[in-house]
């Protein structure tokens, strides 16, 4: 293979197609799987929502022009697109796919038996702890920090298979910190308002005070212009997606004070189902 610059240095191969095919081959069979969900479900006239159909090919979208194509590509070389990556693959794509409801489509289209064995699953305790607010955080911002503030950055663009890795656990812990902390399917390991607020609270804070840790001390190979440009970027795009969340999590929290509200539940159709 031939060498590539970089951020600035020659430190290892072009981001190989191979690498892009294995991680783009997820989303493509889970956009399959939830195209088919769909389909057995009207077979059984339990109709689904548009809506949620455009939230998980719009986060399918999302994951796969970050992992293949160009911004990939650049993302190997470029910590500002690398950013840019981050925030769709951790960010926006878990966070429209876990608005897409996939455990309560799958729980209506499959069979009655494996549906028992997918909703034991839900209640194991492996799903509650990778559910739980603070695992999840730990997962997802915890992750983050050892990444950027360690040499596992600079070598993931030298190996393909911590590449591979790397990336699929962004978007793993980014998903799992999405649906602990807003609950869109129905969930059997429901935790309290105050608990989920506070954790996220500290989440949100671990990941700005990260941003600005990344403007002020690039990591390993990374020029000081694209550390600057990516940590605004990390700072204020990852700000957008997570007022997303407040502002679900916050609705959810007054739609259990105030059910009776008609125009609050309209407003929250998107955002359904009815948190804990």
């Amino acid at each position: 293979m031939s060498t590539s610059h970089i951020h600035g240095q020659t430190t290892g191969a072009e981001l190989s197609e191979w690498v892009q095919i294995l991680l783009a081959l997820p989303f493509i069979f889970a956009l399959i799987l939830y195209g088919a969900a769909v389909f057995f479900s009207r077979q059984r006239q339990r109709p689904w929502p548009f809506y949620r159909i455009v939230l998980w090919v719009l986060g399918i979208a999302c994951a796969l022009v970050a992992v293949g194509g160009p911004l990939a590509q650049l993302a190997h070389m470029d910590f500002t697109m690398h950013m840019l990556g981050h925030l769709l693959l951790g960010m926006l794509a878990p966070l429209l796919m876990a608005l897409a409801a996939p455990m309560t489509l799958f729980l209506r289209a499959l069979p009655q038996g494996q549906a028992k064995r997918l909703s034991r699953f839900l209640k194991s305790w492996p799903s509650r702890v990778l559910t739980d607010p603070v695992a999840a955080s730990l997962l997802n911002v915890g992750g983050l920090w050892i990444l950027y503030t360690t040499p596992l950055y600079q070598e993931m663009h030298e190996n393909s298979y911590l590449h591979v890795f790397i990336h699929a656990h962004v978007f793993i812990a980014g998903y799992l910190f999405t649906v602990s902390m807003i609950y869109i399917d129905p969930t059997p390991h429901r935790n309290g308002y105050v608990y989920r607020a506070v954790t996220l609270i500290a989440a949100l804070a671990g990941h700005g005070i990260l941003s600005k840790y990344i403007y002020g001390n690039p990591p390993a190979g990374v020029p000081v212009d694209q550390a600057e440009s990516g940590g605004m970027l990390m700072y204020y795009g990852g700000d957008g997606i997570d007022l997303v969340i407040v502002f679900i999590l916050c609705l959810h929290w007054y739609r259990s004070t105030a059910p009776e509200n008609s125009k609050v539940n309209n407003m929250a159709k998107p955002f359904e189902t009815d948190p804990a």
